[in-house]
């Protein structure tokens, strides 16, 4: 089974990949997509161990009344008012494991979020800004993100998408992320640190190709940056790397 600080990474690889849209199912409201694929990404958010892994990848919406994917989670457009969208929603964050580079110190439980989004869409631009907060698991806090996206139909076959994203960790969030106790220290050799909060940098892009009316294959890669108590934390200073990328290439099929 996969880790949870390796699902994470495979969650922010899948916001690329869930970008491109799908046609709805024939006379309803239903549009729907399913695939499967390969990625090399980090093991976990700061690290700079990199493996291959095998990731699938889901998307869902009823009209433009709920949608359901890894990236967004489950969510519901309360108000549709022109391009502007609004919608509560609940979507699961990972924690931080303890194998590998990790194995010292204490596990972190993920679990799910509830939260609020805003988003416009302006033709090939799309813009969002959300807010989320656990209540499950180890996480405590919340986290603010900003993102948007370009994309565009380059020919009959051909899809092209580039995003950018901001994202804010609230000091209780990074410190159960990225924070190191007294007893970790002992264990692990790795100082004591308890951070304040931190702000996440990321660019993606990714191409789709269309194979027939209903099956496609998509290339992605993305980097993202970590800055401030994150970036100064022994786990990503000491035994990881600020910098993570990955690449990965899916086939998906539409409904």
């Amino acid at each position: 089974m996969l880790s949870k600080p390796k699902r994470q990474w495979l969650m922010v690889a899948s916001t690329t990949l869930l970008a491109v849209s799908t046609p709805s199912l024939a006379n309803t409201p239903w549009a729907a997509s399913v695939g499967a694929g390969v990625i090399y990404a980090p093991d976990y958010l700061g690290s700079d161990d990199y493996e291959t892994r095998v990731w699938p990848t889901l998307n869902v919406s009823y009209g433009d009344l709920f949608y359901f994917n890894i990236r967004d989670g489950l969510g519901w457009n309360l108000i549709r008012h022109g391009n502007w969208r609004l919608s509560p929603f609940i979507a699961y964050t990972p924690g931080r494991d303890n194998d590998g580079d990790l194995r010292r110190l204490d596990k972190v439980d993920g679990g799910a979020t509830a939260g609020l989004r805003i988003a416009y869409t302006d033709r090939a631009w799309s813009y969002s800004a959300g807010i989320q907060s656990p209540f499950t698991g180890d996480v405590d806090g919340y986290q603010l993100a900003l993102k948007t996206r370009w994309r565009n139909q380059l020919s009959d076959q051909w899809i092209a998408s580039l995003g950018a994203n901001v994202t804010y960790s609230s000091d209780d969030w990074t410190k159960d992320m990225f924070g190191i106790s007294d007893a970790e220290s002992a264990r692990s050799g790795l100082a004591p640190y308890s951070p304040d909060d931190y702000i996440r940098f990321g660019v993606s892009g990714s191409l789709t190709y269309s194979l027939s009316a209903h099956w496609a294959v998509t290339a992605m890669a993305g980097v993202t940056q970590l800055t401030g108590d994150a970036k100064d934390s022994p786990i990503v200073s000491d035994i990881g790397d600020a910098t993570q990328a990955y690449t990965g290439l899916f086939l998906r099929y539409r409904f």
